[in-house]
């Protein structure tokens, strides 16, 4: 906000102030209550007064924005990708449509992957009553019958659900790097079936109940001149507070509260609950995991809770970019052990894609996944995590282990 506008809004309080000073005692009441209001406003709030309603469509058509035929998300009429600073000087405004215009995109990778990749939409928890909070995951058709190999897919933390690796990514460059669907395309091309993790799904909201609290001032007890006065103190405290709220929040929008889905509250839950109820229960003899970010976080949390059934049925993990830590998990020596042999962490790093990056944690090996940027290291080391996964499986059985924990780059941690 410019100096002149914070001056324009400002001016009248400023001269208001000087013309009370020139008052007695009650004139100084009001000279403390306006003073207290200058305490209070934030000019960046006070702006919101002048802002366009909350009121976003709830389709791309209504945006003016599709997917065209590379996966890029252009307007309609411009051919122009999509401009966040839809309004100059309104970020919050802003913010909000885009946070609209991504719950689409969440809403169009679904359909994606049920009609464009085939997968099955499965309900959890698998014996949830009709009237409780539920989510899903996503299943090849196979997934459970498959008697060679199963890949599973864990996104990060944050916005994203099922089926994505960064909203960023789907909105700002294209659907390949932002989604999971080259991973599940190939996979079911190379004979894998799929299951999709929906790890942050963890809770649906409800606006919360009013709760009508019964005016003390009710009191039969109380004489009537001191129930008029405390009546009298009451609508002024409600007046003030509305009069503040107005510039606080003058598109105030409604209050949810947060029902937790049972036994998938958490990404650990629910990667702990997909295991029991479906990966433990496929006949896959190879399982294979891309985990990306607090993914990996997740997956480690499963190896520390079902670490025997892990290792008899996981052949090899693919994290990128993973923010676990074996110190801060608890993980025990033998899980360390595991997967210094069987993971590979793909880092974001400047270094060519498979360059070996040092870790000062004794878990898993670390190489570049080609990139520096976070939210792409799982689409750019896309060939080689395939390429790992099937190593793997020629190692396991020919009872040796994948080249990239044998490459003579590895990084040799020793046990502290």
């Amino acid at each position: 906000m410019s100096i002149s506008l914070r001056s324009l809004i400002l001016l009248p309080i400023w001269i208001s102030m000087a013309h009370i000073q020139q008052g007695g005692p009650d004139e100084k009441e009001k000279t403390t209550a306006l003073k207290d209001l200058l305490s209070r406003i934030d000019l960046d709030e006070l702006m919101k007064k002048d802002e366009p309603p909350l009121d976003f469509p709830d389709t791309l058509e209504g945006f003016e924005y599709a997917f065209n035929e590379k996966g890029q998300l252009r307007h309609i009429k411009t051919g122009e990708p999509f401009v966040f600073n839809y309004r100059e000087d309104l970020h919050r405004w802003n913010q909000k449509r885009y946070e609209a215009l991504g719950e689409i995109i969440t809403k169009y990778v679904y359909e994606l992957l049920e009609k464009d990749c085939n997968l099955k939409k499965i309900s959890i928890p698998v014996d949830a009553t009709e009237s409780e909070p539920k989510s899903f995951i996503f299943m090849s058709e196979d997934a459970l019958t498959n008697p060679q190999k199963l890949m599973v897919l864990i996104h990060g933390s944050g916005v994203v659900r099922a089926g994505q690796w960064a909203r960023r990514l789907i909105i700002n460059e294209d659907l390949d790097s932002g989604t999971q669907i080259p991973f599940i395309k190939r996979a079911m091309d190379e004979g894998y079936g799929v299951i999709v993790l929906n790890p942050n799904e963890n809770y649906i909201e409800v606006e919360k109940p009013k709760i009508h609290v019964q005016s003390s001032s009710d009191s039969s007890d109380e004489p009537a001149e001191k129930r008029e006065r405390k009546d009298k103190v009451s609508k002024e405290t409600k007046k003030r507070r509305d009069f503040y709220e107005k510039y606080r929040n003058p598109q105030r929008e409604k209050e949810m509260m947060q029902l937790y889905i049972r036994e998938n509250g958490s990404p650990e839950e629910h990667a702990v609950y997909v295991w029991d109820h479906f990966i433990a229960q496929s006949a896959a003899e190879n399982v294979f995991f891309v985990a990306h970010s607090y993914g990996g976080l997740a997956f480690v949390e499963l190896m520390i809770q079902r670490e025997a059934d892990v290792k008899s049925k996981v052949t090899a993990v693919a994290l990128t970019d993973s923010v676990h830590n074996v110190w801060h998990q608890e993980a025990g020596k033998t899980i360390r052990e595991w997967m210094r042999e069987n993971c590979c962490n793909w880092v974001s790093s400047s270094e060519p894609l498979d360059t070996s990056v040092e870790s000062m944690l004794p878990d898993c090996p670390r190489v570049s996944a080609g990139t520096d940027r976070h939210e792409l290291t799982s689409w750019k080391s896309f060939p080689s995590i395939f390429k790992f996964f099937t190593e793997a499986s020629e190692a396991k059985t020919s009872s040796l282990k994948p080249s990239l924990t044998r490459r003579s780059h590895r990084i040799k941690h020793e046990e502290l």
